[in-house]
Protein backbone atom coordinates (compact mmCIF):
# COMPACT_ATOMS: atom_id res chain seq x y z
CA UNK A 1 0.00 0.00 0.00
CA UNK A 2 3.13 2.31 1.01
CA UNK A 3 4.52 1.80 -2.34
CA UNK A 4 1.21 2.48 -4.33
CA UNK A 5 0.95 5.67 -2.19
CA UNK A 6 4.71 6.51 -3.24
CA UNK A 7 4.59 5.94 -6.56
CA UNK A 8 1.08 8.29 -6.71
CA UNK A 9 3.00 10.98 -5.07
CA UNK A 10 5.94 10.70 -7.42
CA UNK A 11 3.76 10.96 -10.50
CA UNK A 12 2.05 14.14 -9.15
CA UNK A 13 5.40 15.53 -8.44
CA UNK A 14 6.20 14.56 -12.29
CA UNK A 15 3.31 15.91 -13.61
CA UNK A 16 3.52 19.16 -11.37
CA UNK A 17 7.34 19.59 -12.62
CA UNK A 18 6.26 18.70 -16.33
CA UNK A 19 3.23 21.73 -15.86
CA UNK A 20 5.87 24.14 -14.55
CA UNK A 21 8.19 23.09 -17.84
CA UNK A 22 5.54 23.56 -19.85
CA UNK A 23 3.77 26.83 -18.10
CA UNK A 24 7.20 28.77 -18.20
CA UNK A 25 8.30 27.24 -21.64
CA UNK A 26 11.49 25.61 -20.24
CA UNK A 27 13.47 25.21 -23.22
CA UNK A 28 12.78 29.03 -24.23
CA UNK A 29 13.72 30.30 -21.13
CA UNK A 30 16.89 28.10 -20.98
CA UNK A 31 17.63 29.68 -24.60
CA UNK A 32 17.13 33.18 -23.49
CA UNK A 33 19.25 32.38 -20.31
CA UNK A 34 22.32 31.29 -23.13
CA UNK A 35 21.51 34.81 -25.08
CA UNK A 36 22.47 36.43 -21.68
CA UNK A 37 25.10 34.52 -20.72
CA UNK A 38 26.72 35.08 -23.62
CA UNK A 39 26.27 38.95 -23.79
CA UNK A 40 27.75 38.88 -20.11
CA UNK A 41 30.73 36.87 -21.25
CA UNK A 42 31.36 39.24 -23.55
CA UNK A 43 31.18 42.39 -21.49
CA UNK A 44 32.51 41.18 -18.63
CA UNK A 45 36.15 42.59 -17.74
CA UNK A 46 36.27 39.67 -15.16
CA UNK A 47 33.69 36.59 -15.14
CA UNK A 48 31.86 36.31 -11.52
CA UNK A 49 30.28 33.62 -10.96
CA UNK A 50 27.63 34.73 -8.43
CA UNK A 51 27.05 37.37 -10.98
CA UNK A 52 26.47 34.69 -13.49
CA UNK A 53 23.72 32.77 -11.38
CA UNK A 54 21.72 35.53 -10.54
CA UNK A 55 21.69 36.73 -14.19
CA UNK A 56 20.86 33.15 -15.27
CA UNK A 57 18.33 32.59 -12.34
CA UNK A 58 17.14 35.91 -12.80
CA UNK A 59 16.81 35.24 -16.84
CA UNK A 60 14.76 31.72 -16.54
CA UNK A 61 12.20 33.80 -13.66
CA UNK A 62 11.84 36.79 -16.04
CA UNK A 63 11.10 34.30 -19.41
CA UNK A 64 9.14 32.29 -17.29
CA UNK A 65 6.62 34.83 -15.82
CA UNK A 66 6.08 36.31 -19.28
CA UNK A 67 5.12 33.02 -21.05
CA UNK A 68 2.82 32.46 -17.95
CA UNK A 69 1.25 35.96 -17.52
CA UNK A 70 0.72 34.93 -21.70
CA UNK A 71 -0.74 31.63 -20.96
CA UNK A 72 -3.22 33.45 -18.44
CA UNK A 73 -4.32 35.38 -20.93
CA UNK A 74 -4.56 33.22 -23.77
CA UNK A 75 -5.83 29.93 -22.09
CA UNK A 76 -9.81 30.21 -23.96
CA UNK A 77 -7.16 30.41 -27.21
CA UNK A 78 -5.29 28.09 -26.27
CA UNK A 79 -7.91 25.58 -25.78
CA UNK A 80 -8.15 25.97 -29.74
CA UNK A 81 -5.30 25.22 -31.01
CA UNK A 82 -3.39 21.71 -31.51
CA UNK A 83 -0.38 22.63 -29.99
CA UNK A 84 -1.95 24.69 -27.38
CA UNK A 85 -4.98 22.69 -25.98
CA UNK A 86 -2.49 20.18 -23.41
CA UNK A 87 -1.04 23.40 -21.74
CA UNK A 88 -1.62 23.20 -18.22
CA UNK A 89 -4.49 25.90 -18.15
CA UNK A 90 -6.99 24.85 -20.68
CA UNK A 91 -6.05 21.17 -19.96
CA UNK A 92 -7.48 21.61 -16.48
CA UNK A 93 -4.25 20.38 -14.71
CA UNK A 94 -3.26 24.09 -13.33
CA UNK A 95 -6.09 26.96 -12.37
CA UNK A 96 -5.30 30.80 -13.71
CA UNK A 97 -5.32 31.91 -9.99
CA UNK A 98 -2.31 29.33 -9.56
CA UNK A 99 -0.33 30.13 -12.82
CA UNK A 100 -0.97 33.98 -11.96
CA UNK A 101 0.56 33.53 -8.93
CA UNK A 102 3.42 31.66 -10.06
CA UNK A 103 3.99 34.53 -12.42
CA UNK A 104 3.89 37.39 -9.72
CA UNK A 105 6.41 34.98 -7.89
CA UNK A 106 8.90 34.24 -10.90
CA UNK A 107 8.55 38.64 -11.72
CA UNK A 108 9.53 39.45 -8.20
CA UNK A 109 12.20 36.67 -7.79
CA UNK A 110 13.46 38.12 -11.49
CA UNK A 111 13.40 41.33 -10.87
CA UNK A 112 14.92 41.58 -7.44
CA UNK A 113 17.87 39.20 -8.60
CA UNK A 114 18.20 41.26 -11.54
CA UNK A 115 18.53 44.61 -9.58
CA UNK A 116 21.20 42.64 -7.21
CA UNK A 117 23.18 42.91 -10.67
CA UNK A 118 22.12 46.91 -11.07
CA UNK A 119 19.34 48.88 -11.58
CA UNK A 120 19.31 48.68 -15.44
CA UNK A 121 19.33 45.15 -15.58
CA UNK A 122 16.18 44.83 -13.77
CA UNK A 123 14.72 48.22 -15.68
CA UNK A 124 15.14 46.16 -18.62
CA UNK A 125 13.99 42.77 -17.96
CA UNK A 126 10.99 45.08 -16.40
CA UNK A 127 10.14 46.24 -19.39
CA UNK A 128 10.74 43.00 -21.57
CA UNK A 129 8.50 41.53 -19.35
CA UNK A 130 5.67 44.54 -19.99
CA UNK A 131 6.17 44.29 -23.62
CA UNK A 132 5.35 41.13 -23.35
CA UNK A 133 2.25 41.01 -21.40
CA UNK A 134 0.72 43.70 -21.86
CA UNK A 135 1.31 44.78 -25.53
CA UNK A 136 2.69 41.88 -27.49
CA UNK A 137 -0.14 39.37 -26.16
CA UNK A 138 -3.07 41.46 -27.03
CA UNK A 139 -2.00 42.68 -30.62
CA UNK A 140 -1.81 39.15 -31.56
CA UNK A 141 -5.19 38.81 -32.61
CA UNK A 142 -5.29 42.05 -33.95
CA UNK A 143 -2.27 42.91 -36.79
CA UNK A 144 0.73 41.11 -38.12
CA UNK A 145 2.92 44.40 -36.33
CA UNK A 146 2.79 42.55 -33.18
CA UNK A 147 5.68 40.39 -34.15
CA UNK A 148 7.53 43.92 -34.63
CA UNK A 149 6.30 44.58 -31.00
CA UNK A 150 7.21 40.92 -29.55
CA UNK A 151 11.02 41.36 -31.31
CA UNK A 152 11.75 43.76 -28.64
CA UNK A 153 11.81 42.00 -25.57
CA UNK A 154 12.93 39.07 -27.55
CA UNK A 155 15.81 40.84 -28.10
CA UNK A 156 16.70 42.20 -24.65
CA UNK A 157 18.45 39.00 -23.59
CA UNK A 158 21.70 39.22 -25.62
CA UNK A 159 21.63 42.77 -24.71
CA UNK A 160 20.56 42.28 -20.83
CA UNK A 161 23.99 40.16 -20.32
CA UNK A 162 26.31 43.13 -21.41
CA UNK A 163 24.14 45.47 -19.53
CA UNK A 164 24.47 43.17 -16.12
CA UNK A 165 28.50 42.47 -16.40
CA UNK A 166 28.86 46.58 -17.53
CA UNK A 167 26.10 48.55 -15.77
CA UNK A 168 25.84 50.40 -19.03
CA UNK A 169 24.12 50.69 -22.07
CA UNK A 170 25.92 52.12 -25.16
CA UNK A 171 27.00 51.31 -29.07
CA UNK A 172 28.22 47.35 -27.91
CA UNK A 173 24.57 46.42 -26.61
CA UNK A 174 22.76 48.15 -28.29
CA UNK A 175 24.57 46.21 -31.41
CA UNK A 176 23.99 42.71 -29.80
CA UNK A 177 20.01 43.72 -29.49
CA UNK A 178 19.90 44.30 -33.15
CA UNK A 179 21.27 41.11 -33.94
CA UNK A 180 18.46 39.31 -32.25
CA UNK A 181 16.05 41.53 -33.45
CA UNK A 182 16.52 41.19 -37.04
CA UNK A 183 17.00 37.58 -36.33
CA UNK A 184 13.70 36.85 -34.67
CA UNK A 185 11.86 37.74 -37.96
CA UNK A 186 13.13 35.11 -40.15
CA UNK A 187 12.48 32.65 -37.00
CA UNK A 188 9.51 33.55 -36.05
CA UNK A 189 7.83 34.17 -39.51
CA UNK A 190 9.24 30.19 -40.35
CA UNK A 191 7.70 28.94 -37.28
CA UNK A 192 4.16 30.75 -38.05
CA UNK A 193 4.35 29.99 -41.65
CA UNK A 194 4.52 26.17 -40.31
CA UNK A 195 1.91 26.70 -37.79
CA UNK A 196 -0.51 29.11 -39.90
CA UNK A 197 -3.24 26.67 -39.93
CA UNK A 198 -3.18 26.53 -35.65
CA UNK A 199 -2.89 29.93 -35.63
CA UNK A 200 -5.90 30.70 -37.45
CA UNK A 201 -8.14 28.34 -35.34
CA UNK A 202 -6.88 30.63 -32.32
CA UNK A 203 -7.10 34.51 -34.52
CA UNK A 204 -3.76 34.88 -34.43
CA UNK A 205 -2.61 37.05 -37.39
CA UNK A 206 1.28 36.58 -37.18
CA UNK A 207 2.81 36.63 -40.80
CA UNK A 208 3.27 40.00 -42.54
CA UNK A 209 1.13 39.60 -45.35
CA UNK A 210 -1.45 37.24 -43.65
CA UNK A 211 -0.67 34.64 -46.09
CA UNK A 212 2.44 32.32 -46.55
CA UNK A 213 3.25 33.93 -49.95
CA UNK A 214 5.85 34.88 -51.84
CA UNK A 215 5.61 38.46 -50.18
CA UNK A 216 6.25 36.96 -46.52
CA UNK A 217 8.98 35.44 -48.23
CA UNK A 218 10.58 37.85 -49.44
CA UNK A 219 10.41 39.87 -45.85
CA UNK A 220 11.82 37.18 -44.71
CA UNK A 221 15.03 37.53 -47.02
CA UNK A 222 15.41 40.93 -46.45
CA UNK A 223 15.54 40.53 -42.64
CA UNK A 224 17.86 37.68 -42.94
CA UNK A 225 19.75 40.03 -44.93
CA UNK A 226 19.64 42.63 -42.58
CA UNK A 227 20.63 39.94 -39.60
CA UNK A 228 23.72 39.14 -41.42
CA UNK A 229 25.01 42.56 -41.90
CA UNK A 230 24.85 43.81 -37.89
CA UNK A 231 26.38 40.17 -37.22
CA UNK A 232 29.47 40.96 -38.69
CA UNK A 233 29.46 44.73 -38.47
CA UNK A 234 31.40 44.34 -35.49
CA UNK A 235 34.66 43.14 -37.46
CA UNK A 236 34.97 47.40 -38.74
CA UNK A 237 35.82 48.28 -35.48
CA UNK A 238 33.01 50.24 -35.11
CA UNK A 239 31.25 48.98 -31.93
CA UNK A 240 33.51 50.38 -29.08
CA UNK A 241 34.74 47.56 -26.82
CA UNK A 242 32.72 44.74 -28.65
CA UNK A 243 34.86 43.27 -31.12
CA UNK A 244 35.18 40.07 -33.92
CA UNK A 245 38.14 39.39 -35.72
CA UNK A 246 37.92 38.79 -39.55
CA UNK A 247 38.02 35.01 -39.03
CA UNK A 248 34.97 34.70 -36.67
CA UNK A 249 33.08 37.11 -38.96
CA UNK A 250 34.07 34.98 -41.90
CA UNK A 251 32.35 31.93 -39.63
CA UNK A 252 29.38 33.80 -38.98
CA UNK A 253 29.15 35.20 -42.52
CA UNK A 254 28.72 32.06 -43.97
CA UNK A 255 26.27 30.77 -41.37
CA UNK A 256 24.36 33.32 -42.33
CA UNK A 257 24.74 32.58 -45.83
CA UNK A 258 23.44 29.32 -45.50
CA UNK A 259 20.55 30.57 -43.09
CA UNK A 260 19.76 33.25 -46.43
CA UNK A 261 20.18 29.84 -48.90
CA UNK A 262 17.11 28.28 -46.91
CA UNK A 263 15.46 31.92 -46.80
CA UNK A 264 15.56 31.29 -50.78
CA UNK A 265 14.45 28.10 -50.65
CA UNK A 266 11.23 28.68 -48.63
CA UNK A 267 10.73 31.58 -51.70
CA UNK A 268 10.94 28.94 -54.22
CA UNK A 269 8.97 26.03 -52.81
CA UNK A 270 6.89 27.83 -50.52
CA UNK A 271 6.02 25.00 -48.23
CA UNK A 272 6.09 24.02 -44.78
CA UNK A 273 8.77 21.87 -45.13
CA UNK A 274 11.11 24.66 -46.34
CA UNK A 275 9.89 26.61 -43.10
CA UNK A 276 10.71 23.57 -40.77
CA UNK A 277 14.06 23.24 -42.30
CA UNK A 278 14.54 27.73 -41.80
CA UNK A 279 13.21 27.40 -38.78
CA UNK A 280 15.64 24.71 -37.30
CA UNK A 281 18.70 26.15 -39.22
CA UNK A 282 17.92 29.94 -37.84
CA UNK A 283 18.01 28.07 -34.15
CA UNK A 284 21.29 26.89 -35.06
CA UNK A 285 22.45 30.23 -36.06
CA UNK A 286 22.01 32.18 -33.43
CA UNK A 287 23.50 29.85 -31.00
CA UNK A 288 26.67 29.02 -32.86
CA UNK A 289 26.57 32.68 -33.70
CA UNK A 290 26.76 33.68 -29.74
CA UNK A 291 29.45 30.96 -29.38
CA UNK A 292 31.51 32.54 -31.75
CA UNK A 293 31.80 35.44 -30.58
CA UNK A 294 32.55 34.62 -27.08
CA UNK A 295 34.91 31.99 -28.00
CA UNK A 296 36.39 34.84 -30.63
CA UNK A 297 36.62 37.30 -27.64
CA UNK A 298 38.76 34.80 -25.40
CA UNK A 299 40.85 33.49 -27.92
Amino acid sequence: MKTVVGTANNTKSVLTFADFKEITKSRLALSVVFSSLAGYLLGAYEVNPLSLLLLAFGGYCMVGASNAFNQVIEKDLDALMNRTRNRPIPAGRMSSNKAMTLAIIMTILGVVSLYILNPKTAMFGAISIFLYTSVYTPLKTKTPLSVFVGAIPGAIPFMLGWVAATNNFGIEPGTLFMIQFFWQFPHFWALAWMLDEDYQKGGFKMLPTGKKDKGTAIQIIMYTIWMIIISVIPAFGITGRLHLSIPAAVIILIMGLVMLFFGFRLFEKRDNKSARKLMLISVSYITLMQLVYVIDKFL
